[in-house]
């Protein structure tokens, strides 16, 4: 079993898009966290039905702020 980090944000009409920091043009979007927390397993799903990631080492380390 493999763990994938989920970036979420809010666009402009409210929609919660999340992407997969390990997957490189894996996202979806969804009006509720729920519902997008199952739709990104339904994209992860097929994301790896389709790419062979097997040999790929993207290690997530952390999110920083920076204040200008």
């Amino acid at each position: 079993m493999r763990v994938f980090t989920v970036v979420i944000e809010k666009d402009e009409d409210d929609w919660l898009v999340g992407k997969v920091v390990e997957l490189p043009g894996c996202f979806t979007q969804a009006k509720t966290l729920d519902e997008l927390m199952d739709r990104m397993r339904e994209a992860i799903e097929g994301y790896l039905e389709v790419e062979d990631i097997s040999n790929e080492k993207i290690e997530f380390v952390g999110v920083q702020k920076i204040a200008l």
